[in-house]
């Protein structure tokens, strides 16, 4: 009973923090809305018994990927309501996304027993006695160890792709030169003035 009382009540808060994430107006709400939509579902994964995945939402979903998008919201200044109005025009193509998405998730629902045949039932369970964790990383570094390493090397280079964008070489930047900041002396970095009363200082 417990337990149909938490599921209908984080399902609940995931569904109103996921509509409270589109429709709120200020982006920094719209973040901290989709912050407490990640919690929820991570006490999801812990009612399904996948408390790896409910460690990873929080982990790594809240811990950096949602601060960090608030951090950019925060520290850039986008003109919300311009990209705002061009809502109306692109509705009717995502009300047909949304359409063939829902078509997709019912197709696979029933692929689960189409023709007769259980697939759910021909799936190996996971021993009791081996927890969770274990048994996915079993899994994921024996059967799907080079799609595992093939995801990395993906990531990889969408790291060196973005550091080699960022540190391009632009004209009219001043670069820091750490080696002359090194060899400089405190005599050609200290300038000692006596100015008179009311003349200030001259940079």
């Amino acid at each position: 009973m417990i337990t149909v009382i938490a599921f209908y009540l984080f399902a609940a808060m995931v569904i109103a923090s996921g509509t409270l994430t589109i429709l709120a107006r200020n982006p920094v709400h719209s973040v901290l809305w989709l912050i407490l939509a990640f919690f929820n579902a991570a006490g999801l994964m812990i009612l399904v018994g996948a408390e790896f995945i409910a460690m990873l939402l929080v982990i790594v979903y809240v811990g950096a990927v949602a601060v960090l998008f608030l951090f950019v919201v925060m520290m850039l200044d986008i003109d919300f309501a311009e990209l705002r109005a061009g809502f109306a025009q692109y509705l009717p193509f995502g009300v047909l996304l949304v359409i063939l998405l829902a078509a997709e998730m019912v197709f696979a629902v029933g692929a689960w027993t189409a023709g007769g045949i259980d697939i759910a039932a021909k799936a190996a369970p996971t021993p009791a006695e081996v927890p969770n964790i274990e048994a996915l990383g079993t899994l994921i570094y024996t059967r799907y160890l080079y799609i595992f390493e093939g995801a990395g090397l993906v990531l990889l280079v969408a790291l060196i792709g973005a550091i080699v964008l960022t540190h391009r070489v632009r004209g009219g930047v001043k670069a820091q030169k750490i080696a002359a900041q090194n060899q400089r002396r405190p005599e050609e970095a200290i300038r000692n003035v006596k100015p008179t009363v009311g003349q200030g200082v001259e940079l």
